[in-house]
């Protein structure tokens, strides 16, 4: 795992040592992410850097990497897997590959194939190749967005960095704010790919590559999970675990020691069990999120499996005073909005984590590509319910929203009120209704747009197929795991997940509906497999997920710092109503509706709103740039 970042000129860059000055203040402002090398080439047309964390190839791991014939520079966030086999690929073809690192393949799958190299990467990576013969600067993402790649295009070069702080803050770019996006933002708590806060930053998506040249951008995608198109066909557990223990095996084959991320919850059990079963005598940390609110405390769970696989439970508790602090840290680091409250306790079990390892296994992932949350119950549930007479439907809507607000972990009222807010749309709609962070109406209370529906229009097929791609391509791609890769790397402290290897995932796209949804249950396959490593105690035990007590500490001892927050005047700049903002708050402190997620959707705005307006140059953007009804 790394940070890159560089500058190119297609035409030949008029300030050289501008852009050497530019990639350095790029380069500190990534120091986090990897503490352990800095490196950087320049050459008339571009200078590319990278700040290193060591995984594989120690030190012979250096990066740029350079093919000197050529004069092809690659730099790269992240691990290739497949490397060894891509190594035999090359040196067959007369390419042998000298450094020991993963990523000294990358020039010479390049200069094999072009653009096309990128198909043949199995891995989490983001790499930048600069081919001086061609003035072309390729960007490559991978299949999941496993990690992150930004760039814009200035007057005279083209800027890209792994973060929007090193292009904003380092770099000086010049921006102005994505009215959409940040529309968008309000009501998923994310964006979307290409997109980002400002209008000229854009996101390399997952599974795509952008190629710049003096012919200009373009835009292409060398994968896309094919779960929708795909035959399905009756799964065989042999074989996942045959594929799942070599997916495990590949990402731990590395140079250093790593550990777990385990909630006690199916996913990272499961990774957890497969680990231990493979490295039987290694010494294996897991680390837990602990909270005081009983109902998301999960840590007698965790604490169960770590004891029965023989891994060393580390417990990292987290108070309510642990958010303002780190939040405003975490923006100031990244330079975006993140709406997920698991952000800030996922840096903080990174920080602990990374104490003693610079790596850690996962379980993100699993819930997409297997069918786990209760949202695709929701979808077939709401088909059934569609037949039922209109009163009625009426009936229990009324009875449904006159539960009481519960501060329980995804309780059974919450869970139910989403459902009647959606019930009678349809499809895909629905879904996204299901999804937001800000529903449509509280939006419309706050003077903002709602968004026109995201998900695609012309796709046929299986609504469970739909949703789930959906899920993959959105609230995984861009939110969850932008929240892991955003507070491990904060602490120099690399992620990686099993379920989101090439392999996993194109099995997963085979599975029929039944093997994986069925009635009240979910990922129906996966727990079947999960048996043979697992007790069933642990295979079957209630969904919980990692969620934050934030309502109930909104309620609490963050109400006055959430107060000020959604009083900002830069809220209103941007044309949001901060005094219903209060009214929400009161609301949900009064216990008479559940606004967690859109308060602190709202929160986490107004503090990167403050970063924007003292780290950027568009403090005249943010007086004229209105996002209006």
């Amino acid at each position: 795992m790394c940070g890159i970042c560089g500058v190119v000129s297609v035409g030949g860059l008029r300030q050289p040592e501008a852009a050497r000055l530019r990639t350095k203040a790029m380069l500190l402002a990534l120091s986090h992410r990897g503490p352990d090398a800095v490196g950087m080439d320049a050459s008339k047309s571009a200078v590319l850097g990278v700040t290193r964390l060591s995984i594989r190839g120690g030190d012979d791991g250096l990066q740029p990497i350079i093919d000197e014939k050529s004069g092809v520079v690659a730099v790269c966030n992240g691990e290739i897997d497949n490397h060894r086999e891509l190594r035999r690929w090359l040196e067959d073809r007369g390419r042998p590959v000298q450094q020991a690192t993963d990523v000294a393949v990358i020039p010479g799958m390049y200069l094999e194939l072009g653009k096309a190299f990128a198909e043949k990467l199995i891995g989490a990576f983001a790499i930048a190749v600069w081919d001086p013969r061609e003035r072309r600067l390729t960007l490559v993402r991978d299949r999941a967005g496993e990690r992150p790649l930004f760039f814009s295009q200035t007057d005279d070069d083209i800027v890209f960095a792994t973060e929007i702080a090193s292009l904003v803050s380092a770099c000086k770019l010049p921006v102005t704010f994505d009215n959409t996006a940040l529309q968008r933002y309000l009501q998923f708590g994310l964006f979307a790919s290409p997109t980002s806060p400002f209008t000229n930053i854009r996101k390399v998506p997952p599974g795509g590559i952008v190629q710049i040249d003096t012919s200009g951008i373009r835009h292409s995608t060398y994968w896309r999970w094919n779960n929708v198109e795909m035959a399905k066909q009756k799964p065989s557990l042999d074989a996942f675990d045959k594929i799942f223990r070599n997916a495990v095996r590949r990402q731990s084959d590395v140079d250093v020691d790593f550990g777990l991320f385990l909630s006690g919850g199916l996913d990272s059990s499961l990774v957890s069990a497969v680990t231990r079963s493979l490295y039987p005598e290694r010494t294996l940390n897991a680390y837990t999120l602990r909270f005081k609110v009983e109902s998301f405390d999960e840590g007698n769970f965790a604490e169960s499996v770590a004891t029965s696989l023989k891994l060393k439970p580390v417990p990292v508790w987290v108070q309510p005073d642990d958010l303002p602090k780190a939040l405003s840290l975490l923006i100031k680091t990244v330079g975006e909005p993140l709406a997920d409250p698991a952000w800030i306790p996922t840096a903080l079990l990174a920080h602990r984590a990374a104490q003693d390892v610079p790596m850690a296994l996962v379980g993100e992932g699993a819930d997409e590509i297997f069918g786990g949350y209760p949202t695709y119950i929701g979808a077939g549930i709401a088909e059934r319910s569609a037949s039922l007479p209109a009163w009625l439907r009426a009936v229990i809507r009324r009875m449904v929203e006159s539960l009481p607000v519960s501060e329980k972990k995804i309780s059974i009222s919450y869970l139910l009120k989403r459902f009647v807010q959606g019930a009678e749309l349809s499809g895909m709609a629905r879904h996204e209704l299901w999804m937001s962070n800000i529903t449509p109406v509280i939006l419309v209370r706050l003077g903002i747009s709602p968004c026109i529906s995201c998900a695609p229009k012309a796709e046929s097929g299986l609504l469970l197929d739909q949703v789930q791609r959906w899920d993959l391509e959105s609230f995984l791609a861009e939110g969850l795991l932008t929240k892991a890769d955003r507070a491990s790397m904060s602490s120099a402290l690399e992620l990686r997940s099993p379920f989101l290897d090439e392999s996993v995932m194109a099995f997963a796209a085979g599975l029929p509906a039944a093997d994986r949804v069925q009635n009240f249950s979910t990922k129906i396959f996966l727990k079947n497999y999960a048996l043979r490593y697992l007790s069933k105690s642990i295979v079957h035990r209630r969904k919980r997920g990692l969620s934050v007590p934030i309502g109930h500490w909104l309620r609490g001892s963050l109400h006055e710092w959430a107060a000020a927050a959604l009083s900002n005047p830069r809220l209103e700049q941007i044309g949001l109503r901060t005094s219903v903002a209060i009214e929400l708050l009161t609301e949900h402190c009064k216990h008479r509706a559940d606004h967690a997620r859109a308060l602190w959707t709202l929160i986490v705005l107004s503090k990167w709103l403050n970063w924007a307006a003292q780290e950027t140059v568009c403090g005249n953007v943010i007086q004229s740039n209105r996002m209006s009804m």
